[in-house]
Protein backbone atom coordinates (compact mmCIF):
# COMPACT_ATOMS: atom_id res chain seq x y z
CA UNK A 1 0.00 0.00 0.00
CA UNK A 2 2.83 2.40 0.79
CA UNK A 3 4.31 1.83 -2.65
CA UNK A 4 0.96 2.43 -4.31
CA UNK A 5 0.49 5.68 -2.36
CA UNK A 6 3.96 6.90 -3.25
CA UNK A 7 3.31 6.03 -6.91
CA UNK A 8 0.04 7.97 -6.80
CA UNK A 9 1.78 11.00 -5.38
CA UNK A 10 4.50 10.83 -8.03
CA UNK A 11 1.83 10.72 -10.73
CA UNK A 12 0.00 13.68 -9.20
CA UNK A 13 3.20 15.71 -9.44
CA UNK A 14 3.42 15.03 -13.16
CA UNK A 15 -0.16 15.86 -14.04
CA UNK A 16 -1.05 15.79 -17.69
CA UNK A 17 -2.27 19.08 -19.07
CA UNK A 18 -4.76 19.37 -21.90
CA UNK A 19 -3.22 20.76 -25.04
CA UNK A 20 -6.36 22.67 -25.96
CA UNK A 21 -6.04 26.42 -25.57
CA UNK A 22 -8.83 28.52 -24.17
CA UNK A 23 -10.72 25.58 -22.66
CA UNK A 24 -11.57 25.03 -19.04
CA UNK A 25 -10.34 27.37 -16.33
CA UNK A 26 -6.65 26.62 -16.53
CA UNK A 27 -5.91 30.04 -17.98
CA UNK A 28 -7.16 32.02 -15.00
CA UNK A 29 -3.72 32.58 -13.57
CA UNK A 30 -3.98 29.81 -10.99
CA UNK A 31 -0.87 28.06 -12.23
CA UNK A 32 -2.71 24.76 -12.33
CA UNK A 33 -3.64 22.69 -15.36
CA UNK A 34 -6.25 20.08 -15.89
CA UNK A 35 -5.44 16.72 -14.34
CA UNK A 36 -5.57 13.55 -16.40
CA UNK A 37 -8.31 10.99 -15.87
CA UNK A 38 -5.66 8.47 -14.76
CA UNK A 39 -4.45 10.75 -11.95
CA UNK A 40 -8.04 11.43 -10.89
CA UNK A 41 -8.90 7.72 -10.96
CA UNK A 42 -5.87 6.88 -8.79
CA UNK A 43 -6.84 9.56 -6.25
CA UNK A 44 -10.42 8.27 -6.24
CA UNK A 45 -9.30 4.67 -5.84
CA UNK A 46 -7.17 5.75 -2.88
CA UNK A 47 -10.22 7.44 -1.34
CA UNK A 48 -12.46 4.48 -2.20
CA UNK A 49 -10.14 2.11 -0.34
CA UNK A 50 -10.50 4.00 2.93
CA UNK A 51 -14.24 4.48 2.43
CA UNK A 52 -14.80 0.80 1.68
CA UNK A 53 -12.84 -0.29 4.76
CA UNK A 54 -14.86 2.08 6.95
CA UNK A 55 -18.20 1.20 5.35
CA UNK A 56 -17.75 -2.55 5.71
CA UNK A 57 -16.32 -2.32 9.23
CA UNK A 58 -19.14 -0.01 10.33
CA UNK A 59 -21.78 -2.32 8.92
CA UNK A 60 -20.15 -5.37 10.47
CA UNK A 61 -19.90 -3.70 13.90
CA UNK A 62 -23.41 -2.26 13.77
CA UNK A 63 -24.91 -5.57 12.65
CA UNK A 64 -22.92 -7.57 15.22
CA UNK A 65 -24.14 -5.25 18.01
CA UNK A 66 -27.73 -5.49 16.80
CA UNK A 67 -27.99 -1.78 16.03
CA UNK A 68 -30.70 -0.41 13.75
CA UNK A 69 -30.12 0.94 10.25
CA UNK A 70 -29.56 4.60 11.17
CA UNK A 71 -26.92 4.11 13.90
CA UNK A 72 -25.17 1.49 11.76
CA UNK A 73 -25.09 3.82 8.74
CA UNK A 74 -23.79 6.71 10.88
CA UNK A 75 -21.01 4.48 12.24
CA UNK A 76 -20.15 3.32 8.71
CA UNK A 77 -19.94 6.93 7.47
CA UNK A 78 -17.79 8.04 10.44
CA UNK A 79 -15.44 5.10 9.90
CA UNK A 80 -15.32 5.76 6.14
CA UNK A 81 -14.09 9.30 6.83
CA UNK A 82 -11.69 8.02 9.51
CA UNK A 83 -10.07 5.40 7.27
CA UNK A 84 -10.08 7.71 4.25
CA UNK A 85 -8.19 10.34 6.22
CA UNK A 86 -5.98 7.71 7.91
CA UNK A 87 -4.66 6.39 4.60
CA UNK A 88 -3.76 9.89 3.48
CA UNK A 89 -2.23 10.75 6.88
CA UNK A 90 -0.02 7.68 6.74
CA UNK A 91 1.69 8.89 3.57
CA UNK A 92 2.02 12.47 4.75
CA UNK A 93 3.44 11.50 8.14
CA UNK A 94 5.90 9.15 6.42
CA UNK A 95 7.19 12.20 4.53
CA UNK A 96 8.15 13.77 7.87
CA UNK A 97 5.31 16.27 8.22
CA UNK A 98 4.22 16.97 11.81
CA UNK A 99 0.84 15.60 12.91
CA UNK A 100 -0.97 18.94 13.08
CA UNK A 101 0.04 19.95 9.55
CA UNK A 102 -0.62 16.42 8.27
CA UNK A 103 -4.18 16.51 9.64
CA UNK A 104 -4.82 19.86 7.94
CA UNK A 105 -3.51 18.50 4.64
CA UNK A 106 -5.59 15.31 4.89
CA UNK A 107 -8.74 17.30 5.66
CA UNK A 108 -8.10 19.61 2.71
CA UNK A 109 -7.24 16.75 0.38
CA UNK A 110 -10.01 14.29 1.13
CA UNK A 111 -13.10 15.92 2.64
CA UNK A 112 -15.01 16.69 -0.55
CA UNK A 113 -14.00 13.43 -2.21
CA UNK A 114 -15.08 11.32 0.78
CA UNK A 115 -18.30 13.32 1.21
CA UNK A 116 -19.34 12.79 -2.42
CA UNK A 117 -18.40 9.12 -2.22
CA UNK A 118 -20.40 8.61 0.97
CA UNK A 119 -23.41 10.48 -0.40
CA UNK A 120 -23.54 8.28 -3.49
CA UNK A 121 -22.69 5.05 -1.67
CA UNK A 122 -25.21 5.49 1.12
CA UNK A 123 -27.81 6.94 -1.25
CA UNK A 124 -27.70 3.79 -3.38
CA UNK A 125 -27.89 1.54 -0.32
CA UNK A 126 -30.74 3.60 1.15
CA UNK A 127 -32.77 3.61 -2.07
CA UNK A 128 -32.15 0.00 -3.16
CA UNK A 129 -35.19 -2.09 -2.21
CA UNK A 130 -34.33 -4.42 0.68
CA UNK A 131 -30.68 -3.34 0.94
CA UNK A 132 -31.09 -1.64 4.32
CA UNK A 133 -32.56 -4.82 5.79
CA UNK A 134 -30.04 -7.22 4.23
CA UNK A 135 -27.69 -9.01 6.61
CA UNK A 136 -23.98 -9.70 6.19
CA UNK A 137 -24.76 -13.30 5.19
CA UNK A 138 -27.13 -12.15 2.41
CA UNK A 139 -25.83 -11.89 -1.16
CA UNK A 140 -27.97 -8.76 -1.57
CA UNK A 141 -25.88 -6.96 1.07
CA UNK A 142 -22.59 -7.57 -0.77
CA UNK A 143 -23.99 -7.05 -4.28
CA UNK A 144 -25.56 -3.69 -3.41
CA UNK A 145 -22.44 -2.62 -1.49
CA UNK A 146 -20.26 -3.45 -4.52
CA UNK A 147 -22.59 -1.61 -6.89
CA UNK A 148 -22.83 1.41 -4.58
CA UNK A 149 -19.05 1.66 -4.22
CA UNK A 150 -18.54 1.26 -7.98
CA UNK A 151 -21.08 4.00 -8.68
CA UNK A 152 -19.47 6.20 -6.02
CA UNK A 153 -16.12 5.72 -7.79
CA UNK A 154 -17.62 6.70 -11.16
CA UNK A 155 -19.27 9.84 -9.75
CA UNK A 156 -16.32 10.91 -7.56
CA UNK A 157 -13.59 10.55 -10.21
CA UNK A 158 -14.69 13.69 -12.14
CA UNK A 159 -14.88 15.58 -8.83
CA UNK A 160 -11.28 14.61 -8.07
CA UNK A 161 -10.20 15.46 -11.62
CA UNK A 162 -11.67 18.93 -11.20
CA UNK A 163 -10.07 19.40 -7.74
CA UNK A 164 -6.62 18.16 -8.75
CA UNK A 165 -6.68 20.29 -11.89
CA UNK A 166 -7.11 23.32 -9.67
CA UNK A 167 -4.34 22.37 -7.24
CA UNK A 168 -6.79 21.12 -4.61
CA UNK A 169 -7.83 17.68 -3.36
CA UNK A 170 -5.04 15.14 -3.66
CA UNK A 171 -2.82 17.73 -5.35
CA UNK A 172 -2.47 19.30 -1.88
CA UNK A 173 -0.95 16.08 -0.53
CA UNK A 174 1.83 16.21 -3.08
CA UNK A 175 3.12 19.55 -1.79
CA UNK A 176 4.31 17.75 1.34
CA UNK A 177 6.31 15.08 -0.45
CA UNK A 178 9.96 15.38 -1.49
Amino acid sequence: MEHAHAHHEHDAHHQHHDSGHGTGTGGQGTGHGRASWAVAAKATLHCLTGCAIGEVLGMVIGTALGWGNVPTMILAIVLAFFFGYALTLRGILAAGVDLRAAIRVALAADTLSIAVMELIDNGVIGLWPGAMDAHLADALFWVVLAISLALAFVVTTPVNKWLIGRGKGHAVVHRYHH
